[in-house]
């Protein structure tokens, strides 16, 4: 494949995954997960990828290969390695803005009284002061910026010319840590399917994927289509259920063939509701 070809297809794939983070992205900020956090993620599934498929004869991808393939220092693949085998333990999540203003404000001996509890701040001063304790914490966030999202969340509280603090550490709400882990599978069910159907080197045949959508439809008969997609969608997976009940090995009748002749199989149906009026999902 010649450079410009390659290159036009690292910038399609580029601008898609641009697309496609911007959900989970979203998701991850409600969560709490910091840019560091989602970092050495990526830097973790890269590793574990590079090895589990690109491997030869059925073995894993040595360390200058997956050093090769990522981008990756060799000395940096074998620390990333380690923690995914779980030999090396992961070192302690960095903190947000926010928690390292709080947990200043909770240890450093400048901002607490003597029997150790959390002085209350006046705004302005070169000691026990708002504008200090931002100085010293909160990076290079305008400092504005930093305690009006304090204030809103209820960490701290201004009471006449002083500030108080309200929490040790704060640990943003994500929902439920079963539907989390729902919309992992969902994600990751999907994307393998786009994944394998887009590998131009595949030698299986395409997995079923296909959409019903428009971007004219009226807002007036949004809440009508979801009733409608709702009803259709779950007759559909009822039917589907049915077939798989049907044809899927029972655990009782042959436990061997559960274990080594069977895979994990099946349809997913979600809505589109994309209120945005970009073209790159379209």
């Amino acid at each position: 494949m010649d450079d410009s070809r390659q290159n036009g297809l690292k910038d399609a794939l580029l601008r898609s995954c641009h697309h496609l983070l911007r959900p989970i992205v979203r998701m991850l900020l409600r969560g709490g997960v910091t840019w560091a956090e989602f970092a050495d993620l990526g830097k973790e599934v890269y590793v574990d990828v590079a090895r589990s498929d690109y491997g030869l004869q059925g073995r894993p991808t040595n360390a200058s290969r997956v050093a090769m393939l990522t981008g990756l220092s060799r000395r940096e693949v074998g620390r990333v390695r380690g923690i995914v085998a779980g030999e090396v333990p992961r070192g302690p999540a960095p903190l947000d803005r926010l928690s390292q203003v709080l947990t200043g404000w909770h240890t450093d001996q400048d901002f607490l009284a003597g029997d150790g509890t959390p002085l209350r701040l006046v705004r302005e001063g070169a000691s026990a002061s708002m504008a200090l304790l931002l100085q010293r914490y909160a990076g290079d966030m305008p400092h504005g910026a930093v305690l009006k999202e304090l204030e809103q969340l209820g960490l701290v509280v201004r009471e006449q010319d002083s500030f108080r603090v309200t929490a040790r550490s704060y640990i943003r709400s994500a929902g439920d840590e079963d539907r989390i882990r729902q919309a992992g599978i969902a994600l990751h069910d999907h994307a393998s399917t786009v994944v394998h159907n887009v590998d131009a080197e595949r030698t299986a045949p395409a997995r079923f994927e296909r959409m019903a959508t428009t971007s004219a439809l009226p807002v007036r008969h949004a809440n009508e289509f979801q009733k409608f997609a709702a009803e259709r969608g779950q007759v559909l997976l009822e039917e589907i259920d049915g077939w798989l009940t049907e044809h899927c090995i029972e655990r009782h009748e042959d436990a061997d063939a559960l274990n080594t002749d069977s895979l994990r199989c099946g349809l997913g149906v979600y809505l589109i509701y994309d209120e945005s009026r970009g073209s790159e999902g379209e």
